[in-house]
């Protein structure tokens, strides 16, 4: 089945300490991990996928929520193009490629593509 463009994909937290945080999600909730090194688990099972990042800084606002488009180099021109800043520039990870942004307010999102 095909992805559509922009829904909520992807939610992605901030960490302190993946173990513990794989022990609470998994004993409370269920939820299943994969790692992605040591500084990076996701999960499942969950009703949405998303994933924990290892962080030392203060985490503030823990919550990244991460939209899916199949062209990325379209929807950044239309966040640019709609008054969105971008935070952080296109980067590849193991499955694709994404990039972060602020809306007016300042809220940061990110959207990523398997293309």
């Amino acid at each position: 089945m095909a992805k559509t463009n922009t829904p909520i994909n992807y939610i992605e937290f901030k960490a302190h300490d993946l173990d513990a945080i794989k022990r609470f999600y998994n004993k409370a909730f269920g939820w299943i991990f994969t790692d992605y090194g040591p500084t990076y688990t996701a999960f499942s099972e969950s009703g949405v996928e998303g994933g924990f990042e290892l962080t030392e800084d203060r985490i503030l606002n823990g919550a990244l929520i991460v939209l899916y488009h199949d062209n990325l180099e379209a929807i950044e021109a239309l966040v640019r193009e709609a008054g969105g800043i971008i935070s952080v520039p296109v980067f590849s990870f193991p499955g694709g490629r994404r990039f972060h942004f602020k809306d007016p307010s300042g809220n940061e999102l990110a959207i990523w593509s398997d293309t």
